[in-house]
């Protein structure tokens, strides 16, 4: 099978790498293609502005969080739907977990064979970008770096300049460049870029974008260049191997502006599940959706909306209700957030959130927790039992306190500098922490969790022939 496919890689972070992502998935997009663009790593900002960009969802490929094989499986189970695969890399082309390319860009491409695209800042550089293109082109081998970008180029001299000595000193065509300009910036906050759903204007922000890349990179030669992508044989299906009746269980997932961090992929894999998904706002609903067999409160930024939530009581008091009648309950860091007692925001006020965790939340001025981690569950819980191993990735700026003794923390996790400590909150029916995981590297976490929302729906069945609710 063949699939024409590129990676955008840059040298280092900040390099401008999403900006001409969005601009190259946007124009492909208006030339008739029909994109599937992707993002390495954990990421969930940078899909949201994908998705806008091309009208397709993007997909996460982290080879650290999700097994190689079932990356593949992902990886051309999305693309052989669509003309053209379009992959944003993370940080610089060869950082990965620790002191190997795992979970690198570089990794990726060689795992699935995708030609790279080396986006390089050349402002204040001349001569010299021939240099680092010359390191990046022999320090893996088995990397093939197709093209580059200059990014921050002053002057059209400038660029003609940088390209001549790149191609004469590497071999690497130069396919185009994007010119120093205001318009390409994009706003940023605590966590990064704001949000795509945040942003009132981002439409005209991509048109702009994509006018600036149509008239300065070559599309010709970077079309040439994801053809080259050599043809691969698909993996056997294990992940999507069967499907089960969609809609036997009903999840209500909350989606709105705080609240929309979610893997496409395990979202899917749910629904290949038999999950019908059924979205709900915290913001603005008074009641979640009718007949809902589970409820999952995915990452966000909760705390740009604290007074809209606080004031949402009527869901919350609902929330409380179906946690009283037992009903599954999943949510990730954000998600954990809402479900404590109280946030405290970055100005040291006090807001009531659902209360179904004993314990609060406190905004802080610097980051809190960054980066993979892996630990073992402390207990049985919807996800995992006790003593089962879980990987997943952290990225806040607030602090979880609990607030009673004995408290039934669900994990005990290891950071990069082999730090232990306790974290999440599991009892009954309701686990939450700030682990975001994705589920196709635990798919038998995503059918656990399934399996407890199919009992909830049988006793909810029972309690409303009753009378009892």
């Amino acid at each position: 099978m063949h699939v024409p496919r590129i990676l955008l890689a840059g040298t280092h972070s900040g390099v401008g790498k999403t900006t001409i992502a969005i601009g190259i998935m946007a124009a492909l997009t208006r030339r008739g293609f029909k994109v599937q663009p992707y993002k390495i790593g954990p990421d969930y900002i940078d899909p949201a502005f994908h998705t806008v960009a091309t009208g397709n969802p993007s997909r996460n490929l982290d080879t650290w969080l999700v097994p190689e094989q079932s990356v593949k499986e992902l990886f051309f189970r999305s693309a052989r739907r669509a003309d053209l695969a379009v992959v944003e890399g993370v940080m610089g082309l060869y950082d990965g977990f620790g002191e190997t390319d795992a979970g690198s860009s570089a990794h990726i491409a060689k795992l699935l064979s995708i030609p790279v695209i080396l986006i390089l800042d050349v402002r204040s550089m001349a001569r010299s970008a021939a240099a680092v293109v010359t390191g990046y082109k022999y320090f893996d081998s088995k990397v093939h770096l197709a093209g580059v970008i200059l990014n921050r180029v002053g002057s059209e001299s400038h660029y003609e300049a940088v390209r001549a000595a790149v191609e004469k000193e590497t071999g690497v065509p130069v396919i185009g460049c994007l010119y120093r300009n205001d318009l390409l910036s994009m706003p940023e906050r605590h966590l990064g870029l704001v949000p795509a759903g945040e942003q009132q204007e981002l439409g005209k922000k991509i048109d702009a974008i994509c006018r600036l890349v149509e008239k300065s990179i070559d599309f010709e030669k970077l079309l040439a260049i994801a053809r080259q992508a050599p043809p691969v044989s698909l993996p056997l299906p294990a992940l999507f191997a069967s499907q089960e009746e969609k809609g036997e269980l009903r999840i209500a997932i909350a989606k709105d502006k705080a609240f929309n961090f979610y893997y496409q992929d395990s979202l899917e894999l749910l629904e290949n599940m038999g999950a019908e998904l059924i979205p709900f706002s915290p913001l603005s609903d008074k009641e979640l959706p009718a007949e809902v067999d589970g409820l999952l409160v995915g990452g966000g930024f909760p705390e740009m909306f604290i007074d809209e939530l606080a004031a949402n009581t009527s869901l919350k008091d609902e929330l409380q209700k179906v946690y009283r009648l037992g009903m599954p309950i999943y949510a990730e860091c954000g998600g954990l957030m809402y479900l404590s007692r109280k946030v405290i925001d970055f100005e040291g006020k006090s807001w009531p959130m659902a209360g179904l965790v004993p314990g609060e939340v406190a905004m802080e001025k610097r980051l809190v927790g960054l980066g993979y981690r892996e630990g073992v569950s402390l207990r049985d819980s919807l996800l995992t039992k006790k003593g089962e191993k879980i990987r997943g990735h952290e990225f806040h700026y607030s602090r979880f306190r609990p607030l009673k003794d004995n408290f039934p923390w669900a994990y005990e996790l290891r950071g990069r500098r082999r730090d232990h400590y306790q974290e999440g909150y599991a009892e009954k029916n309701i686990l939450v922490s700030y682990l975001h995981v994705h589920w196709a590297g635990y798919p038998q976490a995503a059918g656990r969790f399934l399996s407890h929302c199919k009992s909830f729906r049988e006793r909810r069945k029972s309690l409303v022939n009753k009378g009892w609710v």
